[in-house]
């Protein structure tokens, strides 16, 4: 996992501290004015920081041949990296007025505040399917296959309990334990690890600032009509 610490020697030196909103409105105060944009930009950089702890916690795992619970927080790193990629799109249909303003600020307070077990008003997205199978898939074709195959390493059917801990020997008729993750998962683990930082630092770095500054832009350019939605005139 050479490779993989070297990336995150570099992201975990680049994590952003702090989001200062008086800069932001200093910058564009039409487009600031929203509390949506600022749940943007915050967001951003909340997947980032999962990801990279994700990440230094796999490290750890694959490190000491864990490689079960390294293909668990690698399946996280996915999920987190969804809702990076399903707030880019989400972004890029209101440019093309796929949705509303509204819709996408509702769907940015979703995606910070909502929660499967009632610890907050707003219901969570589903991950599974509504970000990673219905949007994420048509981006990057494949993405929900190998997730729902780390789905199998975490949950308890038959490749998470029976192919994970047994072979059967059949030669003597009988069924042998042991932990054989390491053997069947860990020689893959590096690449399949690096192909999605690398899908993180494409959506992180360069399609969120293009989408965002082009959507700041897209907010002033319709102040008028979408104060006036607002106030329902």
């Amino acid at each position: 996992m050479d490779n993989v610490k070297k990336v995150l020697k570099g992201w975990n030196s680049s994590l952003v501290k702090k989001i200062e909103l008086s800069g932001l409105i200093l910058r564009n105060p039409t487009a600031h004015k929203w509390k949506a944009t600022y749940r943007s930009i915050v967001l951003r950089e909340l997947t980032f920081w999962r990801v990279v702890d994700l990440l230094n916690q796999m490290i750890v795992l694959s490190g000491m041949e864990h490689v079960l619970g390294a293909r668990i927080l690698l399946r996280s790193t996915i999920e987190t990296l969804g809702i990076l990629i399903y707030l880019n799109q989400k972004t890029r249909a209101v440019l093309n007025g796929e949705i509303t303003f509204y819709s996408f600020s509702d769907t940015t307070s979703q995606l910070m505040l909502g929660s499967k077990n009632k610890t907050t008003r707003l219901d969570a997205i589903n991950v599974t399917h509504t970000i990673l199978e219905k949007w994420c898939e048509k981006k990057y074709p494949g993405i929900f296959r190998i997730y729902a195959d780390l789905c199998e390493s975490a949950h308890p059917n038959y490749e998470g309990v029976c192919f994970g801990y047994s072979y059967v020997n059949e030669e003597d008729y009988e069924t042998v334990f042991e932990n054989r993750w390491s053997e069947l998962y860990g020689s893959n683990l590096e690449e399949l690890t690096l192909t999605f930082m690398r899908v993180f630092e494409e959506e992180y770095n360069n399609v969120w600032p293009v989408e965002f500054e082009k959507l700041e832009k897209w907010l002033a350019d319709n102040d008028e009509k979408l104060e006036a939605e607002k106030n329902g005139t």
